[in-house]
């Protein structure tokens, strides 16, 4: 019977037969003990040559790392190992004998790892965060799902900035100028005026000179828009769904989580609601906390982020921004006009903003002053300003990035570990 490490627990007793490649191996005299992986998990397989006899034992001994081949065994009980089970090998077909791979069990130096990036991702810790990876870009579109979004996809190539910035990548559109998208937010705003509540799940792009562990070059948006949603009820569903993504993760993920060390008791305790603390507020914790340069106006780095979380045990929101460190697009607080109703979601353990959300301005008049005092012009922008003058509704968004979430829940260091191949300011390659 073919089948797959993952599901090898279903088949205790049985003899299956698994495609796989070598990622480890050791032996103690006439036992081989093989370390095998094939995608959907590791599992250990056992070769003792008196069973085996002399050719097969062979054989796997000189087995190298990450050869291929397909084994042969019977499944049994282990509980020591995560999946609960190992494989005693019967027998070892070689597909290709691996030479000199460079990723040995050693240490190796960042740089070396990501010029080997493509291999990089077979390792059991860049498996474990890639798996994780895509159990919230399942629980993203579950969430969504069950909520009645309808997912739309916004275009990449685009004519204007979403946010009036000049960090875009420029490219040739023919005899025009296009920029590579840095978000789909303006697009989105349209759709959720046909379709009620909308998402996209897509490649951005920012060409911000940045090298720190929260940044890439190329990521992942999830970008909800809700017609008929004001600022508190779009707060009430970030935090839902942020929720609903952690437990999917704890749920489905206990593997990975565990081959990453991850204190999973850190993650259970996030559950809505999640605690808010305004602009106003932050700025004076900030200040209790030894910050006396900053000053109301200013805006938030990542020092500043990581000391507002430390207070709190889950994420939290920072809400209600001075307008004028903010995108044109947001609606300002109708009790105080030099606030916005927005709000940053705030990750716990230092892992910074992960999503940053706002009820956008509906009236007509006030986004035409905008336009003015942002230097927006009619022709790159006079379809988002039709959306003021044709049925005009409160609507609210957000945005999440994924790679940042990703290592938050996982636990990684940096971003460049949660994504397949990062983009980084001077890595292209691999």
């Amino acid at each position: 019977m073919k089948t797959t490490i993952n599901k090898l627990s279903e088949h205790v007793g049985k003899t299956v037969k698994i495609g796989a490649w070598l990622s480890n191996k050791r032996s103690s005299g006439k036992i081989a003990f093989l370390q095998l992986r094939d995608g959907s998990g590791f599992v250990q397989g056992v070769v003792v040559k008196s069973e085996v006899g002399d050719e097969i034992f062979a054989k796997a001994k000189g087995l190298t790392q990450e050869s291929s081949l397909y084994v042969t065994g019977m499944v049994k009980e282990d509980e020591r190992s995560a999946l609960g089970v190992e494989l005693e090998v019967t027998d070892v077909e070689v597909l290709h004998q691996a030479v000199d791979y460079p990723i040995t069990p050693k240490e190796h130096g960042t740089e070396f790892l990501m010029d080997h990036r493509h291999l990089w991702i077979r390792s059991k810790r860049q498996h474990a965060i890639l798996k994780i990876r895509n159990e919230i870009i399942h629980a993203v579109n579950e969430f969504f799902y069950n909520n009645d979004f309808a997912k739309v996809d916004p275009p990449i190539l685009t004519g204007s900035s979403a946010e009036g910035t000049t960090s875009l990548f420029h490219t040739k559109y023919f005899e025009e100028d296009a920029y590579l998208s840095q978000s789909g937010q303006l697009y989105m705003e349209a759709a959720a005026m046909a379709l009620g509540k909308v998402y996209s799940f897509g490649p951005t792009f920012r060409a911000e000179k940045s090298k720190t562990r929260r940044h890439l070059i190329e990521f992942w948006m999830i970008e909800p828009e809700m017609a008929f949603v004001e600022h508190e009820e779009s707060l009430e569903i970030q935090e839902q769904f942020i929720s609903h993504i952690v437990q999917s993760v704890i749920t489905r993920c206990e593997n990975e989580l565990k081959t990453l060390g991850r204190d999973i008791s850190k993650l259970e305790n996030v559950k809505a609601p999640f605690p808010r603390v305004s602009y106003d507020d932050a700025i004076k914790m900030l200040k209790e906390k030894g910050f006396d340069d900053i000053e109301w106006g200013d805006d938030f780095g990542a020092p500043h982020e990581t000391a507002i979380a430390e207070s709190f045990d889950k994420p939290v929101f920072i809400t209600n921004y001075p307008k004028d460190i903010k995108a044109f697009y947001m609606k300002p607080d109708p009790n105080r006009e030099d606030v916005v109703l927005c709000a940053d979601l705030i990750a716990p353990e230092g892992y910074g903003e992960i999503i940053g959300g706002s009820q956008r301005i509906d009236d007509l008049a006030l986004m035409e002053q905008r336009y003015e005092e942002h230097g927006l012009t009619d022709d790159a922008y006079k379809w988002y300003l039709e959306l003021r003058k044709y049925g005009s509704v409160p609507h609210s968004g957000f945005g999440l990035g994924l790679e940042r979430t990703v290592a938050w829940i996982s636990g990684a260091e940096h971003v460049r570990e949660t994504i397949p191949f990062p983009r980084l300011l001077n890595r292209l390659y691999p």
